[in-house]
């Protein structure tokens, strides 16, 4: 019997090894760019922004980002860590687009609050109270000084 349970093991991991079995993760979560969530490939290297899955482009080799078990029911067919629901429970976003500085949810929850439990601005970022629905906290540096008002106090213009 020790031998038949050798000869099992060696015929599944040879299995496994030609591609006749497939090797998926159990645990596809990593870190994309930027330190964002991200959704690991078949291949284990390629980790592809939780954004860009089940955008109907395939950005793993095997296509695995954008199969049927994968975006055939969002968000709930979706792992849970590449979701994140806003405070309005008919209202969900991918997990990386939480703290990016966006106002992805329409009300600001993926950018401020408990549920986000965001950084405070950084570098590339101008805290204030944004006069565009666009933003929540922060405003892109990029639009400091440019002659139209961000920030409901002007300080982009004046300050930033």
């Amino acid at each position: 019997s020790a031998m038949a349970l050798l000869v099992l093991a060696a015929a599944v991991g040879l299995a496994v090894a030609l591609g006749l079995l497939p090797r998926t993760p159990a645990n596809r979560f990593c870190a994309a760019s930027n330190n964002r969530t991200g959704f690991l490939c078949d291949d284990r290297a390629t980790c592809v922004p939780a954004s860009q899955v089940c955008d109907r482009v395939s950005d793993c080799r095997n296509g695995e980002d954008e199969q049927e078990k994968l975006c055939g029911d969002l968000p709930r067919s979706l792992p849970g860590y590449l979701v994140f629901r806003c405070s309005n429970p008919a209202y969900w976003v991918y997990a990386d687009q939480r703290c990016d500085g966006m106002n992805d949810c329409g009300d600001c929850s993926d950018e401020m609050g408990s549920l986000a439990a965001c950084p405070p601005c950084g570098s590339e970022w101008w805290s204030c109270s944004p006069v565009l629905y666009e933003y929540c906290s922060c405003v892109p540096r990029r639009l400091c000084r440019d002659g139209v008002q961000h920030c409901l106090s002007w300080s982009d213009e004046y300050v930033c």
